[in-house]
């Protein structure tokens, strides 16, 4: 780890700070259209990547099904409540059934039907988002460290400059200062993530879709960038006193200025690997030996060998 100090004062008066670290570009504040399901991303339409639009149909689709329901059950609530009220004339007390088996069977079945239909989305799209090709185009390694994060790019055997915390969160030109992951556009990416002090959770905001990082195990997801551009990332799991801090930018660029960035990686003598063995327990073995491959890893050979199974 390399020593930080903070540019802020940590203790007494704390100064006021904008609440999002990214107030002008691509950021959960930016603007959102309705049709989405508010869901953070571009306004043109265009997916950013090969997941997003699944994604969000699901969150879409679920959050209209609860609406629905929601607006039946309290139109029902106030129907009874207007229509069975208690009136002027009325002496003792309403017939008190002791169980109305249709009615027992509707509240039972409906709910469990509901759940069983949105637990086969979410496993169908899962599944769909969590599925790993044999041979992906590009092998990123990322190291999450309290509270800032190390890039490796695997096949060209090089390595952004270690990521240094930003204390300028919120202030203009504070992005210029995050360390930067560059992918190149419709390509498949597969993100290996490691943890060097305690649980992490990487997320590209855009994405839709963020992995928990745990120390002594190396966990990964595959996905396809198709949108070029500029893209906020964060923790999104409470790793102590400086969370807020952990951010980084994703750059989706062209196929030719990924390689010209990969040469002149290579030039400023950044190659090797930044590795999880320089992790701050101190421990004899290697995190990476411990764990020799990212998992667990869901493909179709694999999917095809459980269905046979169950077929069997």
């Amino acid at each position: 780890m390399i020593p930080q100090v903070p540019k802020r004062a940590r203790r007494g008066r704390r100064a006021r700070r904008p609440a999002s670290p990214w107030p002008h570009w691509s950021s959960p504040v930016a603007p959102r259209r309705s049709e989405r399901g508010f869901l953070p991303g571009p306004d043109d339409g265009q997916e950013v990547t090969n997941q997003t639009e699944r994604i969000t149909n699901l969150w879409v689709g679920s959050w209209s099904v609860l609406i629905l329901v929601g607006l039946i059950i309290w139109g029902l609530t106030i129907w009874c409540a207007v229509a069975y009220r208690r009136r002027k004339n009325d002496k003792g007390f309403p017939i008190q059934p002791r169980y109305h088996v249709p009615l027992e069977l509707m509240f039972t079945l409906v709910p469990v039907v509901m759940v069983l239909t949105l637990f086969y989305f979410t496993q169908r799209d899962t599944r769909e988002v969590e599925m790993h090709v044999a041979e992906p185009d590009v092998t990123v390694n990322v190291v999450a460290k309290q509270w800032s994060w190390d890039f490796n790019y695997v096949d060209d055997n090089v390595h952004e400059p270690a990521g240094v915390q930003s204390f300028a969160t919120g202030e203009p030109g504070a992005e210029e200062s995050l360390p930067v992951l560059w992918v190149p556009v419709d390509q498949t990416v597969e993100f290996r993530l490691d943890s060097r002090d305690v649980i992490h959770s990487f997320w590209v905001v855009d994405f839709l879709y963020k992995k928990d990082m745990i120390p002594g195990r190396t966990t990964s997801f595959q996905v396809t960038p198709t949108r070029i551009g500029e893209y906020s990332g964060k923790c999104a799991e409470l790793c102590g006193e400086y969370h807020s801090d952990m951010l980084f930018t994703l750059k989706v660029v062209s196929q030719e200025d990924y390689d010209a960035h990969m040469e002149e990686s290579r030039q400023q003598g950044n190659e090797g690997q930044l590795g999880v063995d320089l992790n701050r327990n101190e421990e004899e073995w290697s995190m990476r030996e411990k764990v020799d491959d990212a998992g667990p890893r869901y493909t179709e050979e694999t999917a095809t060998r459980g269905n046979e199974g169950d077929d069997q």
